[in-house]
């Protein structure tokens, strides 16, 4: 149930794209502790964003799940920040994250909810 989307202001390839949805997938699973089966992550190009007044490179995160806590919260803002530092060359302080912690019974899965 942990959902993860980025949007990004560079472009990048299918072949680095792949490898943050996969190391993004890994930080929600290893700092939630949810099985991998039940983790969306996305990654998306958005060449039309600005911060800060201008258009250097930048991101923006939503993180939605189930019974996250506020410590799992700045977990996965420290890993996700190092992760497009070294892997995007984002600066740090131009990430916002979003957090939203979700009642089980407002979301849906398999027909259902998980409340």
């Amino acid at each position: 149930m942990p959902y993860l989307v980025m949007q990004t202001n560079i472009a990048i390839s299918d072949a680095l794209s792949a490898a943050l949805l996969s190391q993004l997938s890994s930080i929600m699973v290893n700092v939630t502790g949810k099985p991998e089966r039940y983790v969306m992550v996305a990654v998306q190009e958005n060449k039309l964003m600005l911060f800060g007044g201008n258009t250097q490179p930048l991101a923006y995160l939503e993180c939605k799940s189930i019974s996250l806590t506020a410590s799992q919260a700045k977990a996965i803002s420290v890993e996700v920040a190092e992760l497009l530092k070294i892997s995007l060359n984002i600066c740090q302080d131009r990430i916002y994250i979003e957090f939203s912690n979700c009642a089980p019974e407002f979301w849906g899965w398999n027909g259902s909810t998980f409340g």
